[in-house]
């Protein structure tokens, strides 16, 4: 199980990443937790302040297909993956065990 912190993700999509995601503790910026992995809304929070904020936990951004500039923030900051919301929607157990997988 990983502590997921959710950075600027709304309540109608943590809901949907709750169920998605139900063998995870899933925590927002003010858990005293601290995250194995942050899922952050492009759209929401500035890339560069998450990346400063958690530099040695991997981040997975995500967007709507739309934003080509904000995916291009979230790579250019550092982000770990960046992708589309539905597809994150599609992959997100995956992503997720990928991502807090220890190193081999």
């Amino acid at each position: 199980m990983a502590t997921i912190l959710l950075a600027g993700v709304d309540l109608f999509f943590r809901g949907k990443l709750e169920g998605l995601l139900p063998d995870h503790h899933l925590v927002t910026t003010d858990s005293v937790d601290a995250p194995d992995l942050v899922i952050a809304d492009i759209a929401r929070v500035d890339p560069d302040e998450v990346v400063d904020a958690w530099p040695h936990v991997p981040i997975l951004g995500f967007t709507n297909h739309t934003d080509k500039t904000g995916l291009q923030r979230a790579h250019t900051a550092g982000f770990d993956q960046v992708l589309v919301k539905s597809a994150l929607v599609e992959r997100a157990p995956g992503l997720v065990a990928e991502l807090t997988e220890p190193p081999a």
